[in-house]
């Protein structure tokens, strides 16, 4: 697994004990209003709606709060949200993608520019790194090493396009339209995911040395605490020993 797949891993285990929880519900509402305004407010016929609700339950989100994220859209409220991509580079030359939720662009460019000059890295333009990425669903599961193997190949033949397997861990890679699918197989078979979500997947990854590999996450987790973004995507391959010392911090 990549030091990009474990930085992953990492941060999802990270965000439940994290101090900048105060913000998941307000992260969550945004999500869940952005979806339904894409695909529609029925979660049946919507995967990333479902993802969004599904993720606030988990978060303890109250049900009259997912009502209301999904009812601003019925009654004609979010108008003013945009769903936009932005990108950068950090420290070390590794390409960051940012899905940002605003409703004021200027705003969110500044807050953004900001954060990667103080971090060592710049806001790129449009274009710039975001072929460097591709859509993918991304189902991230521990497992008993003894049985990777065989639960690779359940994937496989539930319809994932690929599976890395390392140290315990599963990872599942899925085309969007097939995503829901295998999740489903998986979780019938009795295996529960650490995260299950639609992602943007690095098609190569960009080897960092120690110093710019704990620059880079230092400038991660400054874009995350921004109330307006939603997911930081990186093709940055971190050092473990690295990894290790985030994952104690």
């Amino acid at each position: 697994m990549s030091g990009h797949s474990k930085w992953a891993n990492i941060k999802h285990a990270k965000a439940a004990t994290d101090a900048r929880r105060g913000q998941i519900f307000t992260r969550l509402s945004r999500e869940i209003t952005v979806a339904a305004k894409q695909g529609g407010p029925n979660p049946d016929a919507n995967v990333r709606l479902r993802l969004a609700m599904e993720k606030a339950r988990e978060n303890n989100m109250p049900r009259e709060n997912i009502e209301r994220a999904i009812q601003r859209v019925a009654g004609g409220g979010g108008g003013a949200l945009e769903e936009i991509t932005y990108e950068g580079y950090g420290p070390g030359g590794a390409a960051v993608l940012l899905a940002v939720v605003t409703d004021n662009r200027n705003r969110a460019v500044s807050e953004l520019r900001n954060v990667f000059a103080r971090g060592g890295g710049r806001l790129a333009e449009a274009g710039s790194v975001a072929w460097l990425f591709e859509p993918k669903g991304v189902i991230t599961l521990e497992v008993d090493p003894a049985k990777g193997e065989e639960l690779a190949l359940l994937a496989i033949d539930a319809g994932a396009e690929d599976v890395k397997v390392d140290k315990g861990w599963l990872e599942v890679y899925t085309s969007h339209a097939s995503f829901d699918k295998v999740r489903r197989a998986l979780a019938q078979a009795g295996l529960k995911a650490a995260s299950a979500e639609l992602s943007m997947a690095p098609k190569s990854t960009v080897p960092l040395d120690e110093k710019a590999a704990e620059q880079t996450l230092r400038l991660l987790d400054r874009l995350e605490e921004l109330e307006e973004v939603q997911k930081v995507y990186t093709n940055g391959d971190f050092p473990d020993v690295v990894l290790e010392r985030y994952r104690a911090a």
